[in-house]
């Protein structure tokens, strides 16, 4: 008995030390892994917007050395008094105000500041949709209806088999994909954890098989989409989207801080949802739309590349938000009144006609319920219409 015994403590011991290795071996993935569960965790969530690359796989998006283009003051706007609530409610982080180029409000609340680089989720996938629309002008992509298959070959033979780029930049591809952010088992929060484990995001989205529709047909959120979509920019140009982004938009654009993007283990951005940035330089992105791509007297996005992405193209359906190329427009929308949007809150609200650019940062969770969702889209025109 006691040398059974004696062999059953030599396994326990056996086994803590493997244990421990490993632990030390995969410290940085388990650490990443823990972060990925405890993002959107209340007391932690604000702090973890703000602070995105302390806890995942990044890279900085060019040397931060380019001259800063500056924001001009403009008279200090009163806003509606709906707006102190609507800060309140939504958790808002930040709130900067543009009124005919120049910043006419900027808050910052719960604790963050000016110098936060904060996510923007998917708010950046109107980002990666400027680049598209950049080197498609270029001639790197020969046409929106060019196959994906044709710049990508690792997708042939699953789900995106004949899925055009068109298809992609308005996600009509059919793809089966669960974006239920609350379920622990979704797609989604797969990729989240293929992000956290140092994972390969190309191969995650080789893997996806099943489509609900023909591509073209149906209309449905798929965030993997944008990754398809950046793959197709990579496979065209044979250059990382970080790389392009710093040369054709962020270096020219002269932000006040280097913006930075989550990547996975092969060091590939997190197109979809992982750029980080300030909230002054998200206005800036979105002056240069509203000014149909020209910035600093550069024209960096092509004009016609700017009104179709901001468009209503995709087959949405009449109850439903209208989307372009990646960008957003209101059920009811103005004329030339879109944004692009992220989980939580975000918000970068461009009204063309009115000369307004509007940015929200926020932590808000209920940020799904689409009363919410209406009410934010009545405050940025309250605010808009009082300018």
């Amino acid at each position: 008995m006691r040398a059974v015994r004696k062999w059953i403590w030599r396994l326990l011991a056996a086994f803590v030390v493997a244990l421990i290795v490993v632990g030390v071996w995969k410290r940085e993935e388990i650490s990443r892994l823990i972060a990925v569960n405890r993002l959107f965790e209340p007391e932690r969530i604000v702090e973890n917007f703000s602070n995105m690359d302390q806890a995942f796989l990044n890279v900085q998006i060019g040397d931060g050395a380019s001259p800063v283009v500056p924001l001009p003051q403009g008279p200090r706007a009163i806003l509606p008094a709906s707006v102190a609530d609507f800060i309140e409610a939504r958790s808002v982080t930040s709130l900067v105000v543009l009124k005919d180029g120049a910043l006419v409000h900027e808050s910052y609340h719960l604790g963050t500041g000016p110098d936060d680089r904060r996510i923007s989720w998917s708010m950046a996938k109107s980002y990666l949709s400027a680049l598209t629309g950049i080197v498609l002008a270029e001639g790197d992509i020969g046409s929106l209806d060019d196959r994906v298959i044709d710049y990508v070959p690792q997708l042939r033979g699953g789900a995106y088999q004949r899925a055009t780029i068109r298809h992609v930049l308005t996600m009509t591809t059919g793809v089966v994909f669960d974006e239920d952010y609350f379920d622990k088992h979704s797609d989604v929060n797969r990729m989240g954890r293929v992000l956290a484990l140092g994972g390969e995001m190309d191969a995650f989205t080789a893997e996806l098989q099943e489509t609900f529709a023909p591509p073209g047909d149906i209309w449905r959120y798929v965030s993997v989409d944008t990754h398809v979509l950046g793959m197709v920019v990579r496979g065209a140009t044979g250059r990382s989207i970080t790389a392009l982004m710093q040369e054709k938009i962020i270096g020219p654009m002269g932000l006040e801080q280097a913006p930075y993007y989550l990547t996975d283990g092969a060091g590939v951005a997190f197109v979809l949802s992982g750029f980080n940035g300030t909230s002054r330089d998200y206005a800036r992105f979105g002056q240069m739309f509203l000014q149909q791509g020209d910035w600093n007297g550069q024209q960096i996005v092509p004009q016609d590349w700017v009104i179709a992405s901001t468009t209503p193209s995709a087959p949405t359906g009449a109850a439903e938000y209208g989307f372009g190329y990646q960008w957003w427009m209101p059920r009811d929308a103005r004329p030339r009144e879109y944004m692009a949007r992220g989980i939580y809150g975000q918000y970068l609200y461009i009204n063309e006609p009115q000369g307004v650019v509007i940015v929200v940062t926020a932590a808000d969770r209920q940020f799904r319920d689409d009363a919410v969702q209406q009410a934010n889209i009545a405050v940025l025109r309250e605010i808009a219409d009082s300018l």
